[in-house]
């Protein structure tokens, strides 16, 4: 019997994909009764831009800089057909509409404007996506986090999502993929998948704590959240040998998230572009590996001793 296709595969229309990547906005919005300047659009998703949110979920793209390169709704309709296959649908969508993504888009307002504007334009965004769905009698829907598409005047049941497993099987697997791209010569799409692995993997110790990730996609950030939630705080009581090596990895962080920003596929050839090397993407590879495991130990030693 033939599996049943997604009700998500409606998405993957081009007028909806033009939406979702920014390409399309729907007038200014207006905040007590003037106009705002700030568009009601959805942030522009560049292609280098789309390529690294296709590696954060699973589809290694690298972006032709030379040439070769694909509209930027076909890299989002790729990456919709990926998350369909592995059932990440509603996970896309969550990041797609989260409020990290709107950071440039509303950087420099006031809090206050940043709050309704965000979810204004969400809703709006929503609405114009259901109104091309209508005709089929489908809507589009967000409960929190979590997207559904069902028949116009139905309900649906959203069970509360379960925080993704994450073991060594993953670390492992993740970081295998990411020396795959070393040895084929893609160190910006090594790179990228190793501040990825470190992202999941905070954000994963940090829900097993029941609190939120930061939002703002900084590692950095994220991994300060870990230390507090974990006492990882170097001490003064602390051998010196353990701290130095606390010290080492905070550098190591520092370091990948450095380099992801001035030298990974997801950001364009400039003057702060950085040449990277096989044995610099197998030591960065390598460094995100390790990391990632001691953060995942620490997480599992505080689980067992609770």
């Amino acid at each position: 019997m033939p599996q049943e296709k997604s009700k998500f595969e409606l998405l993957r229309e081009k007028s909806i994909l033009s939406i979702l990547d920014g390409d399309v906005d729907f007038g200014i919005l207006e905040i007590d009764g003037a106009d705002s300047e700030i568009k009601i659009s959805m942030p522009y998703l560049s292609g280098p831009t789309l390529c690294d949110i296709s590696n954060r979920f699973g589809l290694p793209v690298t972006y032709g800089w030379n040439g070769g390169a694909q509209s930027r709704w076909a890299y989002l309709d790729d990456l919709f057909a990926h998350c369909i296959q592995n059932k990440r649908e509603s996970d896309l969508l969550a990041f797609l509409f989260s409020k990290s993504q709107f950071v440039d888009k509303l950087k420099g307002q006031k809090p206050e404007v940043i709050e309704y504007a965000y979810a204004e334009i969400v809703k709006a965004v929503i609405a114009q996506i259901n109104g091309i769905l209508y005709f089929g009698g489908n809507e589009l829907v967000q409960v929190g986090k979590v997207f559904v598409i069902r028949k116009r005047g139905t309900t649906v049941k959203i069970d509360a999502p379960s925080v993704k497993a994450i073991d060594r099987s993953y670390i492992t697997d993740l970081s295998d993929r990411a020396m795959k791209d070393v040895i084929d010569g893609n160190y910006d799409s090594a790179i990228t998948k190793s501040r990825t692995l470190l992202e999941e993997v905070f954000c994963y110790v940090i829900e097993k704590k029941g609190e939120e990730p930061s939002e703002s996609g900084d590692i950095g950030k994220l991994y300060n959240q870990v230390k507090q939630l974990y006492n990882m705080h170097q001490s003064k009581d602390m051998d010196k040998r353990i701290n130095g090596l606390l010290s080492g990895l905070e550098k190591i962080l520092s370091a990948i998230a450095e380099m992801r920003n001035k030298g990974s596929d997801s950001h364009g050839v400039g003057a702060k572009r950085i040449n990277i090397a096989d044995h610099h993407a197998r030591l960065f590879v390598n460094s995100a590996m390790t990391m990632a495991d001691f953060v995942l130990a620490v997480s599992e030693k505080a689980t067992s001793s609770s």
